[in-house]
């Protein structure tokens, strides 16, 4: 673990650039405006999560390059989600990107030693789970303080595990506090755009995989769960509607509960954060008692089928103070 007064110093330099961002932003335009599908109404600076890949950057520059491979995909993926926060990108192209990304990513984790079928379904679910966790980040602070919720999960388990080395997610929690701060207000100075919620996907996944490898514990993919829930089940609906699920909506349930009901949009990200921190605690207990597969298996449908309900509940709660009003 570094010294305390490098993590502190580091703070300082991340909070200098993202001024320097932000003075960046405000010159090139680089602002998001609000329409009829946006969960905000005034315009904003966008992209202040860049802040992520510039920190591990940084870290990299001082720590020696350790996860080489990670920092050649997270840049790679990162370059091209700014790029579409500036100029959207074609979708091909985007597809392009996250391929070389999550091949970095894959080589970093060694993936590629397993058989062709695993490394193909998981081409998939990186590349899915990484555009499901972009789909999230439509208030204030969601992205921000359930990222740090998770790293925070990660970085205790880490102290036991010993998956990763603690000073990335370290690193990374003090990026997520100096974001906050501009993002988790009511009126936020900056939004993550997309280079914010991608890179911070790709971060995220990369350490949970490393865990579920480390560990063969499958059951710390519930670690996502919230996020998971809310993202597959809106997609579920959107298709079942015939709507372009790729287009901007206002259809998850963070947003009926913002939006239609009007709470704020901290206190629903904070909710979002304490449910995951919840689950969190609950698969770490189940993981320590060595229960059978077949319990976990059963734990991990009770408790999707929960949060499922949750999120039926949360929509038609948005949905009702919409209709009567």
């Amino acid at each position: 673990m570094l010294n305390p007064i490098i993590y502190i110093l580091f703070a300082f330099i991340f909070l200098l650039l993202e001024l320097l961002y932000f003075y960046i932003a405000d010159r090139y335009n680089i602002i998001d405006h609000p329409n009829e599908r946006s969960s905000h109404s005034e315009v904003t600076l966008r992209g202040g999560g860049i802040i992520f890949p510039v920190a591990i950057l940084c870290y990299s520059l001082y720590a020696g390059f350790e996860y080489h491979n990670l920092l050649l995909g997270l840049l790679c993926i990162s370059f091209i989600s700014f790029w579409d926060d500036i100029h959207t990108a074609s979708s091909k192209l985007r597809i392009v990107f996250h391929l070389m990304a999550v091949t970095f990513l894959f080589f970093e984790l060694r993936l590629f030693q397993l058989p062709i079928w695993v490394v193909v379904v998981s081409y998939v679910l990186v590349i899915g789970t990484i555009n499901a966790y972009n789909f999230m980040d439509g208030i204030n602070g969601i992205t921000g303080i359930y990222s740090l919720a998770l790293v925070a999960t990660l970085f205790w388990i880490n102290q036991s595990e010993g998956f990763i080395n603690g000073d990335i997610l370290i690193i990374t929690m003090v990026a997520l506090l100096v974001f906050l701060y501009f993002n988790f207000r009511r009126k936020a100075r900056c939004f993550a755009g997309d280079v914010g919620s991608v890179s911070m996907a790709f971060i995220v996944i990369f350490s949970l995989l490393l865990l579920i490898l480390k560990t063969n514990e499958f059951l710390y993919i519930l670690l996502l769960a919230v996020y998971g829930v809310d993202a597959v089940l809106t997609i579920f609906i959107r298709l079942f509607k015939g709507e372009n699920i790729f287009e901007a909506h206002r259809s998850h349930a963070y947003q009926k509960l913002s939006n239609e009901r009007g709470l704020s949009h901290r206190l629903v990200a904070f909710l979002y954060a304490v449910l995951q921190i919840i689950v969190n605690f609950l698969v770490i207990y189940v993981i320590s008692q060595n229960y059978s597969v077949l319990f976990e298996v059963g734990f991990a449908i009770v408790l999707l089928l929960a949060l499922s309900l949750l999120y039926a509940y949360a929509r038609a709660y948005g949905n009702s103070y919409s209709v009567s009003s």
